[in-house]
């Protein structure tokens, strides 16, 4: 298991910065592996959001655990800190969005659009200030940026998120937008182990800079 840095790519390029490339290195070292090292990579995170991932050393632990996230049995549980005051203490957004052909963006869209993509999402508020939602969230279905889109969408955008609108910084001083962190962490993850079954619960802890935001992410 491991806890995701915001502003890092999950799976890149040959010779691009990626969390992949860097566990590939460090098994490399650790193991003293003279060949290629194998590691599956069954789901991914947004460059720009932090948090748990999974990933795994052999080819047939790696076909198991991407059945379990193909068929949507694996527990996902994001944290969020939006813009603005949400109203209802917890409730679903359900949208119909699309990629943008081009670019590294999602819109929404009419359901009847082409290639149109049901996008339901479960939110619930954990806390609030005059000006900001701490919210916790949950995936009914897993479409491109659908956290940020939605969340835009529905007028509060994530703290950090420029690309949806949003407009406040968060995390590290950066010029580089490729570097950027928003307000979003993926905080827990469950499935069963594809080896032993064994059922599996993680948790990543925030990094420091959810301490410039103004809630209290201790007292769960």
């Amino acid at each position: 298991m491991l806890n995701k840095p915001g502003g890092l790519l999950t799976q890149g390029p040959p010779g691009i910065d990626s969390l992949e490339l860097r566990v590939k290195q460090f098994l490399k070292v650790r193991d003293e592996k003279p060949g290629k090292v194998y590691l599956g990579v069954p789901h991914r995170l947004d460059r720009p959001v932090s948090g748990v991932m999974v990933v795994v050393k052999n080819v047939r632990a790696a076909k198991r655990l991407s059945e379990q996230f193909r068929e949507r049995t694996v527990k996902k549980i994001y944290w969020a800190v939006v813009e603005g005051v949400v109203q209802q203490d917890s409730g679903t957004w359900r949208d119909h969005m699309q990629k943008i052909d081009g670019q590294a963006k999602s819109q929404i869209v009419a359901a009847d659009a082409e290639k149109a993509q049901e996008a339901i999402l479960n939110f619930k508020v954990r806390a609030r200030t005059d000006n900001r939602t701490w919210l916790q969230i949950k995936l009914e279905t897993g479409r491109t940026h659908q956290i940020r889109l939605q969340a835009s969408h529905h007028g509060h955008p994530i703290v950090g998120d420029e690309l949806y609108n949003a407009t406040t910084t968060f995390g590290p001083e950066t010029h580089d937008i490729r570097k950027k962190w928003i307000g979003l962490h993926a905080r827990q993850l469950g499935f069963t182990h594809p080896i032993s079954k064994e059922e599996i619960e993680q948790v990543a802890p925030l990094s420091e800079y959810w301490a410039s935001l103004p809630f209290d992410f201790d007292a769960e």
